[in-house]
């Protein structure tokens, strides 16, 4: 008993743990079509099942691949086709303004009078604001506000006795935000402040 505890505290004892595990490797390996306790085949029959297994495991492997390939073509396609096609309802929905804007136009030409014009006109840019906020896309708010340049762009200076220094005093075109995005920044003149 004491040689058998002497024996398992030996170095080679890792050895022969290894070669257990390989053997049940190579047992794991052949599965049911080689029994390696039998020992009925010969040297030459175990390398050509080994071989025939090799080649079963590469052709899996190939197929893996091939369909990993497909599925990586396949998202490409769909990714491309999402981003192609991602404005489509916005489109939709600026096209009917567009509609609007048409009718707008051919009642003031029917009619000749400017108002039914600018009513038409009126209720178009209304529909455009609708769209953008639907599309979570507000008009920058800037005239009296202090000049931020994450949200505005000077063009020019003026002296104002009604705007302090530093204060927008005229929007010469207005911009707009995407939820916390600049879409377009505000086209501003700024105050001077009081003209000495």
């Amino acid at each position: 008993m004491s040689n058998e505890s002497a024996k398992n505290s030996n170095p080679d004892e890792s050895t022969s743990t290894d070669s257990n595990a390989s053997d049940s490797i190579f047992e794991s390996l052949e599965g049911d079509s080689f029994d390696a306790s039998n020992g009925s085949e010969s040297p030459e029959q175990i390398v050509d099942l080994l071989e025939q297994q090799v080649s079963d495991l590469r052709e899996r492997e190939l197929k893996a691949q091939a369909e990993l390939e497909n599925f990586r073509k396949r998202l490409l396609r769909d990714t491309d086709q999402q981003l192609k096609y991602a404005l489509l309802p916005f489109v939709r929905d600026i096209v009917e303004v567009v509609d609007n804007l048409n009718r707008a136009t051919e009642a003031g030409a029917t009619k000749g009078s400017s108002e039914g014009v600018i009513a038409g006109v009126k209720l178009v840019q209304h529909q455009f604001h609708q769209v953008l906020a639907k599309y979570s896309c507000a008009p920058i708010d800037s005239l009296g506000k202090s000049f931020d340049p994450n949200f505005h762009q000077a063009i020019a200076q003026q002296s104002s006795a009604e705007y302090a220094a530093g204060t927008v005093m005229l929007e010469t075109s207005m911009g707009y935000v995407m939820h916390d995005r600049v879409v377009r920044p505000s086209m501003v003149i700024v105050s001077t402040g009081p003209a000495s």
